[in-house]
């Protein structure tokens, strides 16, 4: 058993059939084909925003879905205290994106430590995050969560 992913950049939308044939370690061979339609490109939407772990001592993760894979997106995660005050601000541009950040990213720069932009230790508490994302060609999504940081 196995799975292939590939992603299919700036796809002309209409019907599309994309045919597989593979081989297993003693040379017998198996074909499957699927077929699609392409839609024209979707707008720009998140969901499943989340950040893991969470509640969090050390470090958590931003993760999020979004609906356009193979896009390049540009990031930004900025982290504010239940009264309203930014206190951190994390960005990021993703070349060429899968559908699921952050799998794409090697750097870990969509997780935080827990301090401010000025490097100072937070202190335990509730806080809220919104997670930011625009397309070179001006789409755009935003979502609200909440995070715990317990220090």
């Amino acid at each position: 058993a196995g799975r292939v992913r590939y992603l299919y950049k700036d796809l002309a939308p209409g019907p599309h059939t994309i045919r597989l044939k593979a081989w297993d370690t003693y040379n017998n061979s198996a074909e499957g084909t699927v077929d699609f339609i392409a839609e024209q490109s979707a707008q720009l939407a998140l969901e499943h925003v989340l950040n893991y772990p969470n509640p969090f001592s050390n470090i958590t993760t931003f993760h999020f879905d979004h609906s356009r894979p193979g896009s390049e997106l540009d990031v930004q995660v900025q982290i504010f205290t239940v009264a309203g005050r930014l206190v951190k601000t994390l960005r990021t541009t993703i070349p060429v994106s899968t559908s699921h950040v952050p799998s794409t990213l090697q750097d870990g720069t969509l997780s935080w430590n827990g301090r401010d932009d000025y490097n100072d230790q937070l202190a335990r508490g509730v806080y809220v995050y919104r997670v930011s994302v625009r397309t070179p060609d001006g789409q755009a999504a935003t979502k609200f969560e909440k995070l715990v940081l317990l220090n």
